[in-house]
């Protein structure tokens, strides 16, 4: 669904991401893993438009391969390439249903901000926002205020305001990120549904999650591909174990987050 060819990113003398040659099928989750600095924030920016790479490419399948390495952040939005980040970012004082609703009309065209459109046709868009928030675990949360909400609801809404629009390809920044043990367990069932019907590209520390849900796994050091392989090939491979795992060793509780965790390279995460 979406690949890149020798895509790279440099800020001054310092490159962040080095020729990545990379693809995400079709219904399929692979995780994205590294140390701290390795790029991988990077290489979610490059994907979405965020940031314009130095050099290389990157195409997304519609009915063929289209480049779409020049389309800024809501060009790539519109195409179906949706994201969350690593720190919440939802409306607080809004809630969950305003937060999907509002979500899912930004990704409905130009005439769904038209002003004189009659309050009745943003209908749509409210029976999206429900049907996202009952998938997501959060249907009884319709009206709470999204300040209110704890941490992993909170989380789990992120992953409802991606959905918006009906993308096909997400891209997860971290979801476990500051989950308690108890709820980590809900996220990984709500990624696991999320990627039957659509394509996940995952960022995550939490290594038992990782080898949990991924159908691949690929991984970053300081800007460069050193790995891409099923979980069991990668959790093997000793240029990955010396790079990050660092002897990782399931924990079974989800607790694990991985090896050295303060590699250098491009940029945090």
């Amino acid at each position: 669904m979406i690949r890149t060819t020798g895509l790279t990113k440099r800020f001054g003398g310092l490159t962040a991401v080095d020729g990545v040659d990379f693809e995400l099928g079709q219904n399929e989750l692979c995780s994205l893993i590294g140390p701290n600095g390795a790029g991988k924030t990077t290489f979610f920016n490059l994907l979405t438009g965020t940031l314009a790479p130095t050099a290389g490419r990157v195409e997304y399948r519609e009915n063929d391969w289209v480049d779409v390495t020049d389309d800024g952040p809501h060009e790539t939005a519109l195409r179906g390439i949706h994201r969350s980040y690593q720190i919440t970012n939802v409306f607080p004082t809004a809630t969950a249903l305003e937060n999907v609703r509002v979500a899912a009309q930004a990704h409905g065209g130009n005439d769904a901000w038209k002003l004189w459109r009659n309050v009745s046709a943003f209908g749509e868009y409210e029976r999206e926002a429900r049907e996202i928030l009952d998938r997501v675990g959060l249907g009884d949360e319709t009206d709470t205020v999204a300040s209110t909400l704890s941490h992993g609801q909170k989380r789990h809404l992120e992953v409802a305001v991606a959905l918006a629009g009906d993308p096909d390809v997400l891209l997860l920044d971290e979801p476990t990120a500051g989950v308690s043990s108890d709820a980590i367990d809900q996220l990984v069932e709500l990624i696991r549904n999320v990627a039957e019907d659509h394509s996940v590209l995952l960022v995550e520390h939490n290594m038992d999650v990782v080898m949990d849900v991924s159908d691949r796994v690929a991984v970053l050091h300081r800007g460069e591909l050193i790995a891409d392989d099923d979980p069991v090939a990668v959790r093997e491979n000793p240029d990955v174990q010396r790079a990050y795992l660092g002897g990782y060793e399931a924990d079974g509780d989800g607790s694990n987050a991985g090896g050295n965790d303060t590699g250098t390279g491009g940029e945090p995460a």
